[in-house]
């Protein structure tokens, strides 16, 4: 019990003195992880005004915050996560489990045939500590955000995905690539660096998969 009391404290001292835990507090930010987002976003200029924008596994809500006030007025942000997240004002938000068929039938409802443009996906599932356990249930999580993309998102669309480094990677990464027409695989400086989450960034859906 000690051990852990050391490494909880430890976590916190440094969460509250991370640069973009202070970033997030001082601009009103729902969370740090907005700055990740900000960062693998501006590069390559995914947004643009009037998009359609699904945001899967979105509290507390930093992403969708963030995207909500770049694109102003326009478009839609939708938003979807198993935990409950306090209303952001221009985002429609789904509280279920994205592994539930009715609440991927009713996230489809709220879309209504409407065509996406990009796909956001933060979803990671609850770590036990193991990870024979927690890598599976984390690919898991991404093979169905990428069978969402491949139904909803336009040709030409993008999708962001958060991965972890393990058992299924390499082969989630082929995938991409036979569906879109670039593929990045990117760290951004707001993700910390003990932490074995990437981003792949698949760009340009294609119409037929390779």
């Amino acid at each position: 019990m000690a051990t852990r009391s050391k490494s909880s404290h430890r976590w916190l001292q440094e969460h509250f003195a991370d640069p973009f835990v202070k970033k997030a507090q001082a601009e009103g930010m729902r969370s740090r992880a907005a700055y990740k987002l900000q960062e693998l976003v501006a590069r390559d200029r995914l947004l643009r005004p009037g998009m359609t924008v699904v945001d899967l596994g979105a509290a507390p809500g930093g992403w969708s915050q963030w995207v909500r006030q770049e694109l102003g007025d326009s478009g839609r942000v939708v938003a979807m996560d198993i935990l409950d997240m306090p209303p952001l004002a221009g985002v429609e938000f789904l509280h279920g489990d994205f592994r539930d068929d009715a609440v991927l039938s009713a996230l489809e409802s709220m879309l209504d045939g409407a065509p996406v443009d990009l796909v956001l996906s933060d979803m990671a599932p609850n770590k036990s500590g193991v990870n024979a356990v927690d890598q599976p249930r984390a690919m898991y999580l991404a093979e169905l955000a990428m069978d969402f993309a491949d139904r909803h998102l336009r040709p030409g669309g993008a999708f962001l995905i958060k991965l972890f480094h393990g058992t299924g990677f390499d082969d989630y990464v082929r995938e991409l690539r036979r569906r879109y027409a670039k593929v990045a695989i990117r760290k951004p400086a707001a993700s910390r660096q003990r932490s074995p989450e990437v981003y792949a960034l698949a760009q340009g859906r294609l119409a037929t998969i390779k």
